[in-house]
């Protein structure tokens, strides 16, 4: 039978005090001293959420990011249906683009950032800059950030041409009479022209200060593009917004794919250090 006492178990002398905090104050139930725990479970924290495996945690891109990315081509999905369905989101955005329209020179100067003699010419110094600290340092593939860029940055008109065609879309009152206005190719071309330069520079800033500029400089590019294309009449709000989504599943592919090569390039070559210089 069990003991049965009216009084709270006592502990007894020359016990071990395996389920009462360490000696030395360490908290932990299952030692008496306060030297850390040693067993994978005692020292590991539970699976993070968001990440992808069970405890133990593995490697893994939090599920975050793909959620966003679904919702981002979600929401691309439901514009490029409604400027092809003529929906009510057509409505309002030619209303929306009645009030922003005001054509001046500021305008025009903004929307001039999207301009392929513009952007790209900016995007092609990063790369090379790029490529030659990668060459410099002896990393391993050091042609292939750049090579991505410059193969995501072919891809833009190669999406947005046949969208132009399939939607059709007539430009704002503000341009001459044509179509294929939908999506916008100066948006497109600005963020990822913009955006992968961002990106490949991002890893040689040594400072949080920096990395935060350089990204609010890449935001701030990006919506002074969009506002003079609106405010000049050059595209209507959707048209910018629509290829605001579409670039950032672009981009997003692109810094998944140089996380992995900056992963498995630190783990198969020597330190800089070692390197040629």
């Amino acid at each position: 039978m069990g003991d049965i006492r009216p009084w709270p178990p006592q502990l007894r002398p020359g016990r071990a005090l395996a389920h009462t905090p360490g000696a030395s104050g360490s908290g932990s139930p299952h030692r008496s001293d306060s030297r850390p725990p040693q067993t994978p479970r005692g020292a590991r924290p539970s699976d993070p959420d968001g990440r992808l495996g069970t405890t133990p945690p593995v490697p893994g891109r939090p599920t975050s990011l793909f959620l966003l990315l679904g919702l981002v081509a979600l929401l691309f999905a439901l514009i490029t249906w409604q400027v092809v369905a003529d929906g009510p989101l057509v409505d309002l955005d030619e209303a929306a683009s009645r009030a922003l329209i005001h054509p001046d020179r500021l305008s025009e100067l903004l929307a001039d950032l999207g301009n392929i003699p513009v952007a790209v010419p900016v995007m092609a110094v990063v790369l090379l800059y790029v490529t030659w600290r990668h060459r410099r340092t002896g990393t391993d593939h050091w042609w292939w950030p750049a090579a991505a860029a410059a193969v995501l940055m072919a891809l833009v008109p190669a999406l947005i041409v046949p969208l132009k065609e399939l939607t059709d879309r007539p430009g704002t009152p503000a341009v001459p009479p044509a179509t294929g206005y939908y999506p916008s190719g100066h948006t497109a071309t600005a963020a990822v022209a913009y955006g992968a330069a961002a990106l490949l520079l991002l890893p040689w800033l040594r400072s949080a200060l920096a990395r935060r500029t350089l990204l609010a400089v890449c935001a701030a590019l990006n919506l002074g593009v969009g506002f003079g294309l609106v405010r000049r009449g050059y595209h209507w709000p959707l048209d910018v917004v629509a290829s605001w989504c579409l670039c950032t599943v672009l981009l997003s592919l692109l810094w998944l794919f140089l996380s992995r090569n900056s992963r498995r390039t630190s783990a198969g070559t020597p330190s800089s250090s070692s390197g040629p210089s």
